[in-house]
C-alpha cells in the first residue's frame, strides 16, 4: 500500500489550483516548478522551488525577471501567483501596457549592466555619484507619478 504524505497531497492541491487558473505546470526533479500562463499575447511565468528548510522561493520569469521572495507554504506561493495574475489582467487593460513591459525589461537589463560595472570594472567615485544621482531622479519621477 502506498503512503502519501500530507505535504504531497497539499502540493497536488496547489498544482491543481494553478491549473484551474489556466497554468501549465512543469515539475523539475520534484523540487522546482515552472508555472506559465498565456493571456492574450502576454506570457507570464513563475518559478518556485522548495528550499532545504521546507520553505519556498518564488521568482517571476516572464514577462520580465523579478525576484519575488520566500514563502512559508506552497499555498502562500499560489496565493501570490493568483493575485499577481489578477493584477496583470487588470494592467493589460491599459493602452500603455506593452510600453510598461518594455521599460521593465530595460530596467532588468540595466540591473545586469550595473552589476557588471562593479564586478568587472574599476569605476571612479565621480561616475558612481553620477549614476546614483540619475537613479534617484528616476525613483523620484516614479514617486511623483504615483
Amino acid at each position: 500500500m502506498a503512503i502519501i504524505s500530507s505535504r504531497h497531497i497539499r502540493h497536488q492541491m496547489c498544482i491543481d489550483e494553478l491549473r484551474k487558473l489556466g497554468a501549465k505546470v512543469t515539475t523539475i526533479q520534484g523540487v522546482m516548478f515552472y508555472v506559465k500562463f498565456e493571456i492574450g499575447n502576454t506570457r507570464l511565468a513563475y518559478m518556485y522551488h522548495i528550499k532545504s528548510d521546507n520553505t519556498y522561493y518564488l521568482g517571476r520569469a516572464k514577462p520580465y525577471c523579478m525576484t519575488i521572495g520566500d514563502y512559508e507554504t506552497e499555498e502562500d506561493v499560489v496565493e501570490f501567483i493568483k493575485n499577481d495574475l489578477e493584477h496583470f489582467k487588470n494592467a493589460m487593460n491599459s493602452k500603455n501596457f506593452n510600453e510598461f513591459i518594455k521599460i521593465d525589461q530595460s530596467v532588468t537589463k540595466l540591473v545586469r549592466n550595473f552589476e557588471d560595472l562593479y564586478l568587472y570594472y574599476n569605476v571612479s567615485k565621480g561616475d558612481i555619484d553620477e549614476i546614483k544621482k540619475e537613479v534617484e531622479e528616476v525613483i523620484h519621477s516614479i514617486d511623483d507619478i504615483k
